[in-house]
């Protein structure tokens, strides 16, 4: 399987979940083994480059933020990141006026279809990927992920909140023939009336709205068209692990399972995964013809993704 980046550059306009702040956003084409990297075009005084990677998070409180050495960061990256492992994007240059991505609908789909609209373009050049070869476990506060070793890459979870519009979910997604686009792209992120006040009030959230969110008081669902999915709040936690585990650099050939999945814990897995040099390998992505099942070929060091 090749390589991909778009066909042509497109450009997003929207606002900041947080500083409330238009944003302009452009996604341009970018060459084989180039990566996925964030440029913020309104810093001029030092590097400006974050590459989408592990290492490079911040913060991961209320979404998930990188930033370089010169301390210039990006965050609530996790949707955009999310679309572009479920398009298969490998490479591309993401160039913004502001300090977080646009929040658009709270969902991942609005970016997916300004990647179906630019179209995407063969590289001629092997897909990488990051296969898992022993199960590694993380457990904390009461919550834990895994990732193991399996054949294609899947994403699960489970949520389990005293509200009578969540309670318990479980969801599970193989990633296979584009049901991103069609399962999870249009899961949207979710918050509490009260802890949305109270993120204002310290000048977080300012550009949060019913248009770009689903709110909740303690009881129902405050959104006039009210939920896409009975079990949307699930299907949005693990879009943003798809995100948050794109930061690995390159696609993860395995299963992700997570008890009560969220941005700290899907780095803090990265992070014990590539400390254990053992449990995954970097390999060429093959398609199997017998099975229609990517698969691991061309085993050899991956020093350099860890470093």
């Amino acid at each position: 399987m090749q390589q991909q980046t778009l066909a042509k550059a497109i450009d997003v306009n929207g606002i900041g979940l947080h500083s409330g702040a238009q944003v302009r956003l452009s996604l341009k084409p970018a060459p084989a083994g180039h990566g996925i990297v964030f440029v913020r075009t309104d810093v001029t005084d030092r590097d400006n480059v974050i590459p989408a990677l592990w290492n490079k998070v911040v913060d991961t409180r209320l979404c998930t933020v990188i930033a370089n050495e010169d301390g210039v960061s990006v965050g609530t990256i996790e949707h955009l990141m999310a679309a572009l492992r479920g398009c298969g994007i490998d490479n591309l240059r993401i160039e913004l006026d502001g300090p977080e991505v646009p929040v658009m609908d709270g969902s991942a789909a609005p970016f997916v279809e300004k990647i179906d609209e630019a179209g995407i373009r063969m590289q001629g050049k092997a897909r990488r990927v990051i296969k898992i070869l022993k199960e590694i476990t993380l457990e904390q506060d009461g919550k834990t992920v895994r990732l193991r070793p399996a054949i294609g890459s899947s994403f699960g979870g489970r949520i389990d909140f005293d509200h009578p519009s969540i309670g318990r979910q479980d969801y599970t997604i193989q990633l296979l023939n584009g049901n991103f686009r069609h399962d999870l792209a249009d899961a949207r992120t979710f918050g509490f009336a009260h802890e949305v006040e109270a993120l204002r009030r310290n000048g977080l959230a300012l550009g949060g709205s019913l248009d770009n969110a689903i709110v909740l008081d303690q009881d129902k669902v405050l959104n006039d068209e009210g939920l896409r999915y009975y079990d949307e709040f699930i299907r949005h936690k693990l879009l943003d692990a798809i995100g948050d585990l794109y930061l690995a650099g390159m696609p993860i050939l395995g299963a992700y399972e997570a008890d009560k999945p969220g941005h700290a814990m899907n780095n803090a897995i990265l992070h014990q995964l590539f400390a254990q040099p053992d449990c995954w390998v970097m390999v060429d992505l093959e398609l199997d013809d017998r099975a229609g099942m990517p698969f691991g070929k061309g085993l050899e060091s991956a020093a350099a993704i860890s470093a």
